[in-house]
């Protein structure tokens, strides 16, 4: 039995009123990465690295009066876990496409801020921020791509040239500041 054999499916139910703990419970599941499977059914593979997930989003639902139905689940045939890896992995792909784009506006963001010559402290910060958000990012998608979409290792190196790309604009800021002496 493989990793993608067994799943965790959700069965969830939350009042509809107010909406904000429907909405918590959906933003946790999608953060974990949780496929939906229809109408208040989640999947996620059943492995450890999901399980504070699915705890959380059980507890928002209690909190909120609702109720979360947690079940093993393997399927009936062979082809039912792979569907489902498919699934999460296609899932896994389309994160991976987000996470290049906002890539690339991180790389943009730092060439407009050399050509207009913005080679402040301040700038730097903000752009150096924005490189942990991306790191962050990758470590919570690489932490949740249990089966290896193929899109994980272009963006590990792109993580690495947006990486590049800030020690480079931090090296003119520090050259602009001090006049190119140590």
């Amino acid at each position: 039995m493989t990793s993608g054999d067994r799943w965790l499916v959700l069965l969830v139910k939350v009042p509809a009123a107010p909406s904000k703990h429907r909405v918590g419970v959906w933003r946790e599941l999608r953060r974990i990465g949780a496929l939906s499977l229809g109408q208040g059914a989640w999947a996620v593979p059943d492995l450890p690295v999901f399980g504070e997930g699915v705890d959380r989003a059980v507890a928002l639902a209690e909190r909120a009066g609702g109720e979360v139905v947690v079940l093993e689940a393997s399927g009936r045939a062979g082809q039912d876990a792979e569907r489902l890896a498919a699934r999460f992995t296609a899932a896994r792909s389309e994160d991976w496409t987000e996470f290049l784009a906002e890539c690339d506006k991180f790389e943009a963001e730092i060439a407009k801020e050399i050509r207009i010559g913005k080679l402040t402290l301040a700038e730097l910060e903000e752009e150096e921020q924005s490189l942990q958000r991306l790191r962050r990012w990758h470590r919570d998608l690489t932490a949740r791509d249990v089966f290896g979409a193929p899109e994980a290792s272009a963006a590990a190196e792109r993580l690495a040239q947006c990486a590049e790309v800030c020690d480079g604009y931090a090296e003119q800021v520090f050259t602009a500041l001090h006049g190119g002496g140590s």
